[in-house]
């Protein structure tokens, strides 16, 4: 072997170390995360490092309102309680639709998807983050049931300018806690997950409100996750 292949193989070693290592690091975050709050995030750390503020309070399941869990399942991912972490009929219908417009609109992720890219990717799109962020999610479907992925979602999730979790997120445009969030509040709070940073000083926006309408008319049509 030349001394070019050697050191090709070296890195490629390397590499796959790395890689392994990252996956061996989500593997342990998840165990601990499995029980304890999550107070971090891959979205959070760049706020950070950014020169942002972030705020965030984890809050549990049972702390969270009903409405704000059914308008995520609703909203986000309505077959949550039935796939292992993939939407493929989602998926297609996203294709077929990303086919006509001509561009990479529509994205067919799961609750469980978003999830993980927000722990730990970024938004940044590649074949090689979405494997990356397929892995994950098979990842975090294995070890954690799915009451533990919708309370570590909305916890997570970005409501505003480095406002982090649903708890902040009530508190901010409501002046209440996640628990006693009605179903206009929490239909508002989820229908401005697609963008955040706009809506919190947008929150007037057409689309945001017809958003907010078809949230809470569809709501009852939620299956809520049972416990393990």
């Amino acid at each position: 072997m030349t001394s070019f292949g050697k050191v090709i193989k070296k890195i490629l070693l390397a590499f796959m170390l790395l890689v392994v290592a990252f996956h061996v690091l989500v593997a342990g975050l998840l165990l601990i995360w499995k029980t304890q709050p999550i107070n971090n995030s891959m979205f959070m750390l760049t706020h950070r490092l950014t020169g942002g503020e972030v705020t965030q309070t984890w809050v549990e399941y049972d702390n969270i309102a009903k409405s704000a869990k059914q308008a995520a399942i609703v909203s986000e991912d309505s077959k949550f309680t039935q796939h292992n972490g993939f939407d493929l009929e989602g998926i297609e219908v996203a294709m077929k639709k990303n086919e006509a417009s001509g561009k990479a609109s529509a994205g067919g992720s799961t609750i469980t998807q978003q999830l993980a890219k927000n722990l730990f990717l970024t938004s940044h799109r590649s074949y090689i983050r979405k494997g990356e962020e397929a892995i994950i999610t098979v990842m975090i479907e294995t070890i954690w049931d799915k009451q533990r992925i919708l309370t570590a979602y909305l916890n997570v999730a970005e409501f505003g300018n480095g406002i982090y979790g649903i708890e902040e997120a009530a508190q901010y445009y409501f002046d209440k806690s996640a628990d006693n969030l009605n179903r206009d509040e929490s239909a508002l709070l989820i229908g401005m997950l697609t963008n955040p940073k706009y809506y919190q000083d947008n929150k007037g926006d057409k689309r945001l409100r017809n958003k907010q309408r078809i949230i809470k008319k569809r709501m009852k049509n939620a299956a809520l996750p049972q416990a393990a």
